[in-house]
Formats: C-alpha cells, sequence, structure tokens
C-alpha cells in the first residue's frame, strides 16, 4: 500500500497530485495569470506566486483525494529541470513535509514523468517505445527501454518546438501564453497558404532558429506591403506555422521509428496539447500501423500527476533521497 504525495513547481503552475496505489486521485493546478501583463514567465514573480499557492494547493489535492497528511506513504517532488526560484519553492516545501512526518523523500526529473505521464490511463504503451517530448523548453525524441531507462535519440540543437510556437505568437501581437491561440486560429486557416524555410539535419536532431527567423522575415516583408497583413491572413498565417512545425516533428518521428524498428510510438509536453500535432500523429500512425499514445490533456502540460506516477515506479524500487539534496535548474537526463 502507498500513497504518494507529488508536487510539481518547476515553471509557473503550482501542481500537487496523490497517488493512491498506482491510480491518481488527485490532480490540483494553481496557475499563475500574472504573467499575462509581460509576454512571458517572470521568475521571480512565479518563485513569491508558487509561495503563496503551495499550501492551499496541497490541502485541496488531500480533499479531493480523501486522504489525511498522515495517510501519506512519502513525498515526490521535481528536482529540475526548471526555474530555480520556482524549483526551491516545491524541493523545500517537499523536504519540510517529508521531515515532519517522517517519510520517504523521491526526486523526480521533470522531463523523464513527461514520458511516464503515459502510464497513469489506460492504454499504456509497451516497452521498448519511442516518445516525442514536445514543450517550450525542450524538443526531444526518446528511446524508452524501461519505466527509468531512457536515451535521448535526438534534440533540438537551439529552439524548441514550444518557444517557436510563442515567439510566432509573439510576433503576430497575439496575447501570452500564445502557443494555445495559434492553434485556434490555425483551425480556422489554410495550412498550406505560405510556407517558411524547414531546417535540413541530417540526423534525429532538430533546428528551429532559422524556421523563427523565415517567420519574422516574411510577416515584416509583407506588413511593408501591406500593414493590414496579419489581421487580415492572421488564420493563414498560424495554419501554415502550425502545419510547418508537426511536420518537421513527425519527419524526424518517422525516421527514428523507422531507424530503431519501433512502431509504440508516443508524445508528451506541452506542445502535445496542440491538436495540429495529434491529428498528424494519428494521421502518420494509421499510414504506418504505428500504436499511438497520447495523454490526457491535464496530463500534457506541467502537472503533478505526472511526477506522481513517477515517484509511484520509484517508490515500489525503494530509490529514495536525503535531506541534503537541493532544486537543479539544470538535470542531466
Amino acid at each position: 500500500m502507498s500513497v504518494i504525495l507529488a508536487i510539481e513547481s518547476s515553471c509557473d503552475d503550482t501542481s500537487v497530485a496523490i497517488c493512491n496505489n498506482g491510480k491518481i486521485t488527485a490532480n490540483v493546478i494553481a496557475n499563475q495569470t500574472i504573467h499575462e501583463n509581460y509576454g512571458g514567465v517572470i521568475p521571480e514573480l512565479a518563485s513569491r506566486v508558487h509561495q503563496q499557492n503551495i499550501v492551499p494547493t496541497v490541502e485541496q489535492a488531500l480533499m479531493n483525494a480523501k486522504v489525511t497528511k498522515q495517510d501519506i506513504s512519502a513525498v515526490a517532488f521535481t528536482q529540475g529541470p526548471g526555474l530555480l526560484g520556482s524549483l526551491l519553492v516545491g524541493v523545500s516545501f517537499a523536504k519540510s513535509f517529508a521531515l515532519a512526518l517522517n517519510i520517504p523523500l523521491i526526486s523526480i526529473n521533470h522531463m523523464h514523468a513527461h514520458i511516464l505521464a503515459h502510464f497513469i490511463d489506460d492504454p499504456k504503451p509497451t516497452f521498448p517505445f519511442l516518445c516525442l517530448t514536445v514543450s517550450g523548453g525542450h524538443t526531444q525524441i526518446v528511446l524508452v527501454r524501461d519505466y527509468f531507462d531512457m536515451e535521448i535519440v535526438g534534440e533540438t540543437l537551439d529552439d524548441a518546438a514550444g518557444e517557436a510556437f510563442d515567439k510566432t505568437a509573439k510576433i503576430l501581437q497575439l496575447p501570452y501564453p500564445g502557443g494555445p491561440l495559434i492553434d485556434k486560429h490555425a483551425k480556422l486557416g489554410n495550412p498550406k497558404a505560405y510556407k517558411f524555410a524547414e531546417p535540413q539535419i541530417a540526423d534525429l536532431n532538430f533546428s528551429f532558429s532559422g524556421f523563427k527567423t523565415s517567420i519574422l522575415y516574411f510577416i515584416r516583408k509583407q506588413e511593408k506591403e501591406n500593414a493590414n497583413f496579419i489581421a487580415e491572413n492572421l488564420d493563414d498565417i498560424c495554419a501554415s506555422v502550425q502545419h510547418s512545425i508537426v511536420q518537421i516533428l513527425l519527419t524526424k518521428l518517422k525516421k527514428a521509428a523507422k531507424q530503431y524498428n519501433i512502431k509504440e510510438v508516443a508524445i508528451a509536453g506541452g506542445v502535445s496539447a496542440n491538436s495540429g500535432l495529434r491529428a498528424g500523429l494519428q494521421e502518420t500512425a494509421n499510414e504506418l500501423g504505428w500504436n499511438v499514445f497520447i495523454p490526457a490533456f491535464q496530463y500534457c502540460t506541467d502537472n503533478a500527476g505526472m511526477i506522481a506516477i513517477a515517484g509511484y515506479q520509484k517508490f515500489l524500487k525503494k530509490d529514495f533521497v536525503g535531506q541534503e539534496v537541493s532544486p537543479m535548474a539544470r538535470m542531466e537526463f
């Protein structure tokens, strides 16, 4: 019997989950809206709001799961990677909570957790499988041999796909966070309306820096000829940008699946909530006979449910850490 309390505070969302014998019984996320005023996450503000949110979020998760503090068997927490100030709040709370109740601490790598989110609900992938992990800060193709036996076989050489969405949104003067808004407008536009420079990388790695520059120069050129170009063509621009990013991602994923002879394919991370990527992956799966795994929306973005399920697997192995543990802004995969 195990009841794991999990804390995720790597960026601007404070999240707390409860995992009861491998089943997520609560997954509470407290969002921070303050960053909308600045067009991006302000680290100092994020850490301050985490301090305000952490206690009520824990209390809400315990209430939702119908458990008490005394029922908790261990505390799992995101050690990294992430914003140091934000991580510090979650790690400090986890250490204090575990010390007060004399229960074990479980350290979780945020990127491992995104992949292990696939083991929250059925259907679950079988090992080995490939996972395309796409977020604002990461773009990786990971070969997953076991719960914690993972190898990055492809990654971005510069910017992440999520950053390409966000920077494009900024160019288009869309409010923060812009990624979901691009997705919304893309559904109304023509994905073949415009074409942008796509990186030519021979191996399984990605590059989005030149792609972002291509969009910027294209918009600048069009606005010189028509000052209202963005407003008049927003849906088509968003659809074309989204289509290009999805095709770049899927081209590499298809190459990796062929190289490793794998038909079990998953996606994870915040960008896996993108409807264009989900549809494109399903279409590719139908074409190539893949078994595709996509987490529920609540487990795509940063959330403690994924930390909890990863913590449960470590709890079974008795893989604990001591009170000397500290947050890591950069953490080896």
